[in-house]
């Protein structure tokens, strides 16, 4: 490309890092703070948008109209962050951090069907900016004004921040949170409303951000969850915490997408590299790369992980005469599912679904429940399984027996790798760096078209003959009930205990000889083949796969299952796993507003049961039996 396409490129790479870095500060500020992970963040963003939108079609398109209208939109969006933060968050910052996580969630589906309900489900565009509606030329090329608006923006608020945070009390108090909160509390600062005026800046910040996109994309309902995506990759790079981290994280990232769209088709060798399809992953490459040589970013600090030592779980119990009655009971359920296909035709359907969903939760249950470690991306390993079964059955011509065995095998080949990485992280960095190569697996099913079928996906994928009718059916349910039993097995076994030892203290762990980094590597393995074999349970079931099943959104359901069931429990995945797909398919059938629906009954679970629903009969079980 000419020297002037990369120029262009280069400063609409510095107004995409300004839209990126708006968006990443109030995220970065909100986690350093109440160590938070807002998946909301994502919908305030929307919603900024959307507000915008409605307000400057009151107020008029002129430039007072237009610019009071953006600014009116932020600081209603940061009036709702601080009434989340009161009303919500206040009420579960001593529950363990992933139901926080949790409840963010189910916010995020109730600010998307509260939208869906306001505006509709078609795309609303925007004015264009007053005085900023023209181009500039260079050389031959055209670049937006407003473009160059962002780009001035971007730094006046970093600038803005940074004087906020350095030169005022209120910012004194911000940087003391970050280090040492309850140090705060007994200096006698009020916590609370520190907290809620961090969290009504950070909601401002993300407001902010979407409405000063309304004359560069329209408000739309898809915004929620492609922008916390990429705020995400932006804080983690930068540093949880770390507001000019996160300026030259989100400076790097959007400079390398403008990079690859400016190199356009390159051929080397006689090889065609069409870099701009790497827009679509570059960002998760850099953030991977960056994790793996400096784990906590590149203007970050070490984080406390999530369990402090000397507080483990309470110890797994062996299962008494009650519950394996009530196991067998429920197997009793399964069984007779296809027997009622004549009452109820969808419970059959319905049961297999629940079934493949139950051995994902466990699989990943097993890693995170067992072992502690987090994962935003577990959905990888269900995609490898599905995909690698479907090709091996369509392309290769192996039977669907060697196509369901060797699927937990590919999966498992991909954890093996990925897990030698992302076992040397914790917390958050270890989540994200999960979720990295997640989308890089996503990229490459989504993009090889001759292969895997791009966005079609693979379809034709059926049981063979002899499986037919109720026969895969009962064939799920054997897999899926051994391979249960096998992982209940695995807890009790010294594997299991060794697993747990490193869990909750890796260093008293390593002091008493347990190879610490090498049993949590083995769990990411046997977790990334138990998924394996739930995606290839799946595409049979389905006939086909797509690339769906690796999005962030399936990843984000398993991590649902398991905390809704509860995570310091071995039954809590299949609890879970059943009463989200029962739920979300009730929901859906009953009003067109399901997902504000289901997010309502997430949001109580977690304020009623914050051990998840098998965690807290099993409290009140222990209770009785004490009361005995």
């Amino acid at each position: 490309m000419h020297l002037t396409g990369f120029i262009v490129q280069f400063l609409n790479g510095l107004a995409e890092a300004s839209s990126l870095f708006l968006v990443a500060a109030g995220l970065s500020l909100i986690f350093g703070v109440s160590r938070i992970v807002n998946f909301a963040h994502g919908s305030l963003y929307m919603l900024g948008i959307y507000i915008a939108y409605s307000i400057v079609q009151h107020w008029g398109q002129g430039p007072y109209g237009f610019w009071a209208s953006l600014l009116a939109a932020a600081l209603i969006v940061g009036a709702l962050g601080a009434l989340v933060e009161v009303a919500l968050l206040r009420r579960i910052y001593k529950a363990p951090e992933m139901f926080q996580l949790l409840a963010t969630f189910a916010l995020v589906l109730i600010f998307n069907d509260a939208a869906l309900w306001l505006w509709g489900a078609d795309d609303l565009l925007g004015p264009l900016a007053p005085g900023l509606n023209g181009s500039i030329q260079i050389f031959d090329r055209y670049l937006p004004v407003y473009d160059l608006a962002l780009i001035v923006i971007g730094p006046v608020v970093l600038l803005s921040l940074w004087l906020l945070l350095t030169r005022t009390r209120w910012g004194t108090l911000i940087r003391a949170a970050t280090q040492d909160r309850e140090m705060l509390g007994a200096l006698g600062v009020n916590q609370a409303w520190l907290f809620t005026s961090v969290f009504a800046l950070g909601a401002f910040l993300a407001g902010l951000g979407g409405a000063l996109q309304i004359p560069r994309q329209p408000a739309s309902l898809m915004l929620d969850l492609s922008v916390i995506g990429d705020a995400f990759v932006v804080v983690v790079v930068g540093g949880m915490g770390s507001v000019p981290g996160a300026y030259l994280a989100a400076l790097i990232i959007a400079e390398l997408k403008a990079l690859c769209i400016a190199l356009g088709v390159v051929e080397i060798a006689g090889v065609s590299f069409a870099f701009p399809k790497l827009t679509l992953v570059v960002e998760f490459v850099f953030m991977a790369f960056v994790l793996v040589f400096r784990p906590w970013g590149l203007r970050g600090k070490p984080l406390v992980a999530i369990r402090q030592t000397g507080m483990p779980d309470a110890p797994l119990r062996p299962a008494n005469t009650a519950f394996k009655w009530l196991a067998v009971a429920l197997v009793g359920v399964f069984a007779a599912m296809p027997l009622l296909s004549g009452a109820f035709p969808y419970a059959a359907v319905l049961a297999q679904d629940v079934m493949v969903a139950v051995l994902f939760a466990v699989s990943l249950h097993f890693m995170m429940g067992l072992g502690g470690m987090i994962s935003f991306g577990h959905a990888a390993y269900f995609g490898v399984g599905a995909y690698g079964a479907a090709l091996l059955f369509k392309s290769a011509g192996v039977g669907m027996g060697g196509a369901i065995f060797a699927a937990p095998l590919a999966a498992g080949l991909a954890a093996t790798v990925f897990g030698w990485f992302c076992i040397r992280l914790t917390g958050v960095y270890l989540a994200m760096l999960t979720l990295a190569f997640a989308q890089i697996i996503w990229s490459i099913v989504y993009q090889w078209d001759a292969v895997t079928g791009g966005s079609n996906g693979i379809i034709g994928i059926w049981p063979d003959t002899w499986l037919s009718g109720d026969a895969y059916y009962y064939f799920t349910l054997a897999v899926v009930l051994a391979a249960v039993y096998a992982v209940r097995r695995m807890a009790f076994s010294p594997f299991g205990l060794a697993l747990r030892a490193s869990r909750d203290s890796a260093l008293r762990a390593d002091a008493i000889g347990i190879h610490v980094k090498g049993v949590q590597w083995a769990a990411f393995i046997v977790a990334g083949a138990l998924a394996g074999l739930a995606g290839a349970l799946y595409v049979f079931s389905k006939g086909s796969t797509s690339p769906e099943v690796i999005t962030v959104g399936k990843s984000v359901d398993a991590l649902v299952m398991v905390l809704l069931g509860g995570i310091q429990t071995l039954f809590g995945p299949v609890v879970g796993a059943a009463g989200f797909m029962a739920l979300q398919d009730y929901f859906v059938g009953v009003t067109e507003y399901w997902r504000a629906l289901f997010g309502a009954v997430i949001l109580l679970i977690v304020l009623a049961f914050p051990q998840g629903i098998a965690g807290y009969f099993g409290l009140l079980m222990q209770g009785r039996r004490k009361q005995a």
